[in-house]
């Protein structure tokens, strides 16, 4: 299942086709990747969440005054990579999230990073990846510097940030469309190429050394194949909820939204 959110573009004449861009969100448990997702989609802020719960969304955004066509990926792996196909053959691009106030969220996005350098290197293609050090409103118990993540970043030759999805929608927005601006600048070198269908067969060898090779034995890779096809990506069930309007922004009358996963947003 998704949900689709936006604003209707009013206007006539001729309209231009949106950019389609799939974003994967990649982090440890309780680094806030939900939190972000829904932060940038509502401009509201999840209290509750259900991290075992994984579901894609959809979003129409006008980004640098260009139609874009955003889905995001809220993904919902253990505490280390697994299944990871499911994006590593969808996303056109990355978003890894840790929470700076978690040592162990911090390492577990090196072992992301670590392992979109392999896919990078195996497929002898790059897709744009974006560091996002989350929970700035919780400074006063950082456990990781805003020098580590930079480090980080740039060992790995990609983009940092550091925001706060409880209180900072423009930067929460800004890094969003800065994944979509990244991605327009590799389209510009090479066109987007994408498999849109998997099947559950057993993985290639050049996939499997991947895992195996590199010390990521949990994370599986699925064959292309013209047999058993599967639509990618696929989505956790996940029950409906709707989500009214806050009371702030009910003065404008926003409109009530749909969401998945249970979310509690205030």
């Amino acid at each position: 299942m998704s949900s689709v959110f936006g604003k209707p573009r009013a206007g006539s004449g001729l309209q231009i086709a949106p950019l389609e861009v799939n974003l994967a969100i990649l982090g440890h448990r309780g680094a806030g990747k939900s939190a972000l997702t829904v932060k940038f989609l509502t401009k509201r802020f999840i209290s509750e969440y259900d991290p075992n719960l994984e579901d894609t969304y959809s979003s129409e955004e006008i980004v640098d005054h260009q139609p874009v066509h955003l889905r995001v990926m809220d993904t919902a792996d253990p505490d280390t990579p697994r299944n990871c196909e499911r994006y590593l053959n969808w996303a056109h691009a990355f978003l890894v999230v840790y929470s700076l106030d978690s040592r162990q969220s911090f390492e577990g996005s090196s072992s992301y990073l670590e392992l979109l350098a392999l896919h990078t290197k195996e497929i002898q293609r790059s897709y744009p990846t974006l560091l996002l050090g989350n929970k700035l409103d919780m400074a006063q118990y950082r456990q990781v510097t805003k020098a580590e993540g930079a480090a980080l970043a740039s060992r790995f030759g990609c983009l940092f940030f550091e925001v706060s999805a409880c209180l900072d929608f423009e930067h929460v927005q800004h890094v969003f469309h800065e994944a979509v601006r990244e991605v327009r600048r590799e389209l510009e070198k090479s066109p987007l190429a994408r498999p849109l269908f998997i099947s559950e067969e057993r993985a290639p060898p050049h996939q499997a050394s991947l895992a195996t090779r590199h010390g990521l034995a949990s994370c599986t890779f699925n064959t292309l194949s013209t047999v058993s096809l599967k639509e990618m990506p696929t989505v956790a069930q996940a029950k409906l909820v709707t989500v009214k309007s806050s009371r702030a922004q009910s003065k404008r009358k926003a409109p009530t939204l749909t969401l998945l996963k249970g979310f509690k947003i205030f």
